[in-house]
C-alpha cells in the first residue's frame, strides 16, 4: 500500500518554522487506527492528520500524536484545509469534521494563510495546586501571576492555563516530566501546560508543555490559543475581547505567530484562531 503524503510548517510566514504537520489528504481504505499510529510515530512530528473522506463543502479528518488520537488540534486543523484547498480537493471555505465536532475553516491559498472558528470556549474548574502547577513547570509559585486563577479551557481539547508573572520568568521555565503530568491529570486531564505572559505592547508569550514527553514542548498550539483568548478575554487583559498576537516557538527554534480573535461577552464568546502556512515539502509511505 502506497500513502502519499505532504509536510507543512504552520503558523508561520516563513518555510521551517511554525509547527510541523505531516498531512495524509487521501487516506486508502483500510486504513486503520493502528497503522495510522504507526505512520503518525515514523514521521515523528508533533501530529498527523488522516483526511478519510471529502464531500460538498467539508471534509472527515484524524489527527494522530505519536501516543494517541486527539478530538481536535490547532495547527493539523490549518494545514490539513490548506493542503486540500491548495490541491483544489475542497473550497476556500470549507468545514472540518473531527471527533470534537465541526469546524469552519477558511483558506487564503494566494496568501498562504488560514484561519478556524473553533467550538465555543468551556471553562473548567480553578486547579489550586499552584505549587504542583509551578514545578511542571521548572518555576516557584511567586513565578505565577496571583490575581488570576488557573484553570483549564477547552475549544475541543483541554490546555490549562497558567498566568506568568513576566517574561523573564517564562523563559526561565522548563518542562518537568513527572510533575507536568501531574499537574495536567490534576485539572480534568488537560492536554497541557499552556505557560503564557503579557508584553508592554499587550501582545502574549506563550510557552506550550505538553503532559507526554514525546512532545514535549510544543512551537505553536493552536487548540490553546483559541482558550487563552477566551481566557483573556473572560478577565479583560491584553486588550480582549478584540485581537491579541500570541508568540510561541522561539525557545524550540521554531519561531510562531498565532493570531487569535474573540467577540461576543462572557460566558459566549466567539473564538477565530488564524496564521500561515507553508507547504514544504511531500512524499509517500510504503506499507
Amino acid at each position: 500500500m502506497r500513502v502519499p503524503f505532504r509536510l507543512v510548517d504552520v503558523f508561520t510566514e516563513v518555510p521551517f518554522a511554525g509547527n510541523q504537520l505531516c498531512v495524509v489528504p487521501e487516506t486508502p481504505e483500510g486504513l486503520g487506527h493502528d497503522a495510522m499510529l504507526t505512520l503518525t510515530r515514523e514521521i515523528n512530528f508533533s501530529e498527523t492528520t488522516f483526511v478519510t473522506g471529502v464531500r460538498e463543502g467539508g471534509y472527515d479528518v484524524r489527527i494522530f500524536t505519536s501516543e494517541k488520537e486527539l478530538p481536535f488540534a490547532g495547527h493539523p486543523t490549518l494545514g490539513t484545509a490548506f493542503v486540500l484547498a491548495s490541491e483544489g480537493r475542497v473550497p476556500s471555505s470549507v468545514v472540518q469534521t473531527c471527533a470534537a465536532g465541526e469546524v469552519p475553516v477558511e483558506i487564503d491559498v494566494a496568501a498562504a494563510r488560514g484561519r478556524m472558528r473553533q467550538l465555543p470556549p468551556a471553562f473548567g474548574d480553578t486547579v489550586d495546586a499552584r505549587a504542583l502547577v509551578a514545578r511542571g513547570a521548572g518555576l516557584a509559585p511567586e513565578d505565577l501571576v496571583d490575581d488570576l486563577p488557573i484553570v483549564p479551557v477547552s475549544t475541543g481539547i483541554p490546555h490549562l492555563m497558567v498566568p506568568v508573572r513576566d517574561e523573564a520568568a517564562l523563559r526561565r521555565a522548563e518542562r518537568q516530566g513527572d510533575a507536568c503530568r501531574l499537574a495536567c491529570e490534576a485539572a480534568d486531564d488537560a492536554e497541557s501546560l499552556y505557560l503564557f505572559t503579557i508584553r508592554a505592547d499587550g501582545d502574549v508569550m506563550a510557552r506550550m508543555f505538553d503532559r507526554w514527553p514525546s512532545i514535549g514542548e510544543d512551537p505553536a498550539t493552536g487548540s490553546a490559543a483559541g482558550p487563552l483568548g477566551a481566557y483573556l478575554s473572560e478577565h479583560g487583559r491584553a486588550g480582549m475581547p478584540g485581537h491579541v498576537t500570541i508568540a510561541q516557538g522561539e525557545l524550540v527554534g521554531r519561531p510562531s505567530f498565532l493570531h487569535v480573535d474573540v467577540a461576543g461577552t462572557r460566558g459566549s464568546w466567539t473564538v477565530s484562531v488564524g496564521g500561515g502556512v507553508r507547504v514544504v515539502g511531500e512524499g509517500a509511505f510504503e506499507l
